[in-house]
């Protein structure tokens, strides 16, 4: 949060003229909010509300092929049409704006029935009048530890990349965790004014296991004593400048040295303000601010820790406001878990915690509708992100957050669940280069991006030629992800591990920001039309060939040969990627005899094909040949949406439909296909099955990062620990 000196710079950016930004900017499609809950604290005030969004989505249909002769006809049409999507909107901004806040939204809600909001907080009775009076709504309150509850287990259960650890000094401060599929039990320490620890474990079922008096408000309190400072932030911003050496007594002022018998070091604090009782000078505000910090920390980390050996639990969540990703803050609880577990405990911080009230109200007031029953992502386009933890980096931006932050939240169309083919699911990790930690990569990455922005801004304007706005929405997105990008120069830690996954799905959601579901529509359809003219020869050709002959014919249309015995496998799961030649004259011939599940995105990114498509593509083709044709009727050749629109793979985040069909079918055997799927992401992923990774490098940069060349073959065979392979005569080896 800001310090006294950032409060000043923002004073000239104030509140009314930050509030009377277009309502998109900041309290987003209020004018369809339906629900609303707070969580008002000591300092800072959180809304949320649920929204329904309307958005262009592009819809494939095929043409009727039976009536006439339609070899030069278009294989389908693409049109736009409207759609809703529930969106959940959290807004953080300091309690100071609140009646300017509330009257904006009053003036702007427009078409809610909602009679009630939900509260929760230390605030919420000191503002229930203004609220009701401004809003005229009737403030329901709830319990505070409930709602906190449930907002962490919501936050967990949906973003990737929620918790992290922070380490000082390094390259990336945050080191971003990967959450378990299975999230309790789990302790939550709430640093509020004092202290709370809670054992959480289920949706419903978590109990106060102990606490402490002496929490947020203690050194609020003691450091306003000692230092005359009343702001809570500015008392944090003294004890970043501060050496708690000049006021705690060490080790080795006691014995000059380590006591190396009981195993402490010299530099360990024997006594927090030890050497105020002695010394006779004055100490500075800064160091016994540090003193204080180290002091409250050390004391809570310890008690932590203790609860954690007593409940036998591995998995320590931090929050409340004493916490506030303040760098110190987070630095000295780590430092004291570390110390006090030797390593075992890892002290977890939540990207999103100063939200889990307000989340856990709302959940409340939504059980009606069951929101857990969907599963949500995070939309990037619309979140604020992690801001910077130095106050140097970046400081226009840390100011402007400083008064809002933001986060959307996306209702998915499925529930998304683990691949039940993964070795260990809590062990995967999704993308293969993490470039939070990679400077050289993430410099590389982000060039590239910002590189191809021109050709993303063309092809979206070009796929929509009859709309004359168009361009101009265009040009909105332009500056929209290049704001992103830019941002994440500065901040790779904004929305969790950076990745080039998430570098393409932020793209993505900032397109459907301005309506361009489908920029590479007309190019998928062209190249559709223009591969399926040549399926039946290309097959023929196949069918002339010797055994072995097809299967080097096979590596080079698809870039993978028939090296298993099929015959021996039950089910074979294929992550599919690109329309056009890919698909049809590389995936449907190497599928046509075997058993096989084809998996495709549910919807667009970049020129990949959709379900949609496949589900034509598949009825053309099985037209044109009657061993796809009985294939489909015997149910050997399925079709499944992934779940994801991205051009990558989670493994972890799929459609629960896929997840049981892959059961069913005893799968046995999985193909990713293609750069983003089988290279950006899952290059190091482990199968409790045998499985097949395979891509051409189509950049140079990554080719040499891998030890090969441009355009070389990626053609990786993985077999388990604990299972033979069923029949690999031989890897053809492909020239680079």
């Amino acid at each position: 949060m800001a310090a006294e000196s950032e409060r000043v710079d923002r004073s000239s950016y104030s509140m009314d003229k930050s509030i009377t930004l277009p309502p998109n900017e900041i309290f987003r499609n209020l004018e369809n909010a339906k629900r609303f809950a707070i969580d008002i604290g000591g300092s800072l005030t959180k809304l949320a509300y649920y929204s329904t969004v309307q958005h262009k989505v592009a819809k494939v249909r095929s043409f009727d092929h039976t009536a006439k002769d339609t070899e030069n006809d278009p294989l389908y049409e693409i049109s736009m049409q409207e759609e809703i999507l529930a969106r959940l909107h959290f807004i953080k901004f300091e309690n100071a704006y609140i009646e300017t806040c509330l009257d904006f939204i009053k003036d702007h809600l427009v078409n809610t029935d909602t009679k009630v909001i939900k509260a929760t907080g230390g605030g919420a009775h000191k503002f229930k009048d203004l609220i009701e009076k401004k809003l005229k709504l009737r403030v329901d309150k709830e319990d505070e530890m409930t709602c906190l509850i449930k907002g962490c287990n919501f936050v967990l259960r949906n973003i990737p990349h929620e918790a992290f650890v922070y380490v000082k000094h390094a390259d990336s401060e945050f080191r971003f965790q990967n959450t378990h599929p299975d999230i309790f039990p789990y302790l939550l320490i709430n640093i509020g004014s004092g202290v709370s620890i809670i054992k959480v474990e289920s949706e419903d079922t978590f109990e106060r296991v102990g606490g402490s008096s002496i929490g947020g408000g203690t050194f609020w309190g003691l450091g306003a004593l000692l230092t005359k400072t009343k702001r809570f932030d500015e008392l944090l911003q003294l004890a970043s400048k501060g050496q708690h050496t000049s006021v705690d007594m060490l080790v080795k002022d006691i014995y000059g040295g380590s006591y190396g018998s009981l195993g402490l070091t010299g530099d360990l604090i024997a006594s927090s303000f030890g050497k105020s009782a002695t010394a006779d000078k004055e100490f500075s505000k800064e160091d016994m601010a540090k003193s204080l910090l180290h002091m409250i920390s050390n004391d809570i980390g310890q008690l932590a820790c203790l609860y954690a050996r007593l409940h036998n639990l591995t998995r320590v969540y931090f929050g409340g406001f004493f916490i506030r990703g303040h760098p110190v803050t987070m630095h000295t609880i780590t430092y004291s878990i570390n110390f006090f577990t030797k390593g075992e405990v890892q002290a977890l911080f939540l990207r999103h915690e100063g939200y889990l009230g307000t989340i856990g109200a709302f959940l409340k007031g939504a059980e009606e509708d069951n929101p857990n029953q969907y599963s949500w992502g995070e939309n990037y386009a619309g979140s604020s992100g992690l801001m910077s933890t130095s106050p140097d980096l970046n400081p226009m931006q840390r100011a402007r957050s400083g008064t809002f932050d933001m986060l959307e939240m996306d209702r998915l169309e499925r529930q998304l669940v683990n691949l039940p083919l993964l070795q260990d699911p809590s062990s995967y990790i999704p993308d293969t280069v993490d470039l939070s930690e990679d400077a050289l990569a993430r410099e590389y990455w982000l060039y590239c991006f910002e590189e191809a922005l021109d050709g993303v801004v063309k092809r979206a304007v070009a796929s929509q030629p009859d709309l004359p706005e168009a361009a101009e929405r265009a040009e909105k997105f332009r500056h929209k992800y290049l704001h992103k990008l830019q941002t994440l120069r500065h901040q790779p830690f904004a929305y969790g591990s950076l990745t080039v996954r998430s570098l393409l799905d932020t793209r993505e959601h900032c397109l459907n920001e301005f309506n361009f579901p489908d920029p590479y529509s007309k190019i998928k359809q062209r190249e559709n039309d223009m591969a399926l003219k040549y399926f039946q020869k290309a097959v023929k050709s196949l069918e002339e060939l010797s055994w072995e002959q097809r299967q080097f014919a096979l590596v080079r249309g698809l870039l993978a040969g028939n090296v298993f015995d099929w015959g021996a496998k039950a089910c074979a799961l294929f992550f599919v990627d690109n329309s056009g030649i890919d698909i049809i004259l590389g995936v449907f011939p190497f599928v046509r005899n075997h058993t096989v599940v084809l998996a495709s995105n549910s919807s667009p990114a970049l020129n990949d094909v959709t379900n949609n498509e496949l589900q034509i593509l598949t009825e053309r083709i099985a037209a044109m040949d009657p061993v796809i044709q009985s294939a489909v009727k015997e149910d050997r050749l399925t079709l499944v949406q992934s779940g994801s629109s991205s051009p990558c793979l989670d493994l972890s985040r799929l459609d629960k439909v896929l997840a049981g069909v892959v059961r069913e079918r005893h799968t046995d055997l999985v193909i990713i296909e293609g750069m983003g799927r089988a290279i950006h992401t899952n290059y190091y992923a482990l199968l409790s099955c045998e499985s097949l990774k395979m891509a051409v490098i189509k950049n140079s940069w990554l080719a040499d990062r891998l030890g090969g060349k441009l355009f070389s073959v990626v053609f990786k065979y993985e077999v388990p620990p604990d299972k033979k392979p069923t029949a690999l005569d031989h890897v053809p080896v492909m020239p680079s």
